[in-house]
């Protein structure tokens, strides 16, 4: 039995669990198809990014942050991770 002056229970927001997919992307390449085409393995793609510079996080097609790419120590070595430096304003987006 609740108490009268008790507030009611907060349910948990159920969208909280659902996972959702984020691409991490680290530059575009525009190359011609006959390029493309001609491409084997170990082939090098030139991309329109340098090393350092930030990666950007999208979830579908909404840029929702940049980082920097970061290997992580472990037991697995050569594994990537993403260092957030900036979060984009999504307030607009959520009205």
């Amino acid at each position: 039995m609740d108490k009268p002056n008790s507030a009611p229970t907060r349910q948990a927001n159920p969208f909280v669990s659902v996972p959702i997919e984020i691409t991490v992307s680290v530059g575009k390449a525009r190359p011609l198809i006959r390029d493309l085409v001609n491409l084997g393995e170990n082939a090098v793609l030139s991309l329109d990014r340098r090393v350092e510079d930030p990666v950007e996080l999208f979830i579908g097609t909404r840029l929702v942050a940049r980082g920097q790419l970061e290997e992580l120590e472990g037991e697995t070595p050569g594994r990537l991770a993403v260092r957030l430096t900036e979060i984009t304003d999504l307030s607009n987006d959520l009205g």
